[in-house]
């Protein structure tokens, strides 16, 4: 399996392009259509998986799932956010309504899109739409776990109790890396400190 990092044009925010034998994902939709087009080689977009609804991580789905006439999966709550720009935190006011290619997530399960076959884990903390994404031994947490912390919890939507219940779900969970939705990937012996570290903080 190969992963192609983009940065996206707001907060620099990442997307990745997740290519197996033929076929790829997209993971979030930040980044500018023409270098998503270039990451993908000609492979066939089978899905886009979004992480959260906040603008930096969404702005380009439509766009993204237009071109290549593929489905959005994420989870159900994402709506409330992607409605309304003060969740979503959309620097021009900007809300996504049109919810005709989505493929809504509810709670933990597996999906298959393609070939890939993908743990779905309902992680709310950062935001109440957060979903964190297993496929094979790597984990695509967005903005729940970065390399030196976690989601902010201040936004709206967000909920320091549901993060840490979020952080002890996840630490549960074997994986080999983590991509996050910003700054560089980690692996699991660096992210079970992290995670330690931040229930700490969380519970005071």
């Amino acid at each position: 399996m190969e992963i192609k990092k983009l940065h996206g044009l707001v907060l620099d925010a990442n997307e990745y392009v997740v290519r197996k034998d033929n076929e790829c994902l997209l993971i979030d939709c930040g980044a500018r259509l023409d270098d998503v087009i270039m990451a993908t080689g000609g492979k066939k977009v089978v899905g886009i998986l979004l992480t959260h609804g906040h603008y930096d991580h969404s702005l380009n789905c439509l766009e993204q799932a237009k071109h290549f006439d593929c489905k959005i999966y994420a989870n159900e709550n994402i709506k409330d956010t992607l409605m309304d720009p003060e969740a979503s935190y959309s620097e021009d006011g900007t809300i996504i309504d049109d919810f005709s290619r989505f493929e809504f997530i509810e709670g933990d399960k597996k999906v298959k899109v393609g070939r890939f076959i993908i743990d779905c884990y309902y992680c709310p903390g950062h935001s109440n739409c957060c979903e964190c994404y297993m496929i094979d031994d790597l984990l695509f947490a967005g903005d729940v776990l970065f390399e030196n912390g976690v989601g902010r919890t201040d936004l709206k939507s967000s909920s320091r109790e549901k993060m840490y219940n979020s952080l002890c779900k996840l630490e549960k969970i074997k994986f080999d890396k983590v991509y996050s939705g910003h700054g560089n990937a980690s692996d699991y012996d660096f992210q079970m400190k992290n995670i330690s570290v931040f229930k700490r903080f969380l519970s005071r």
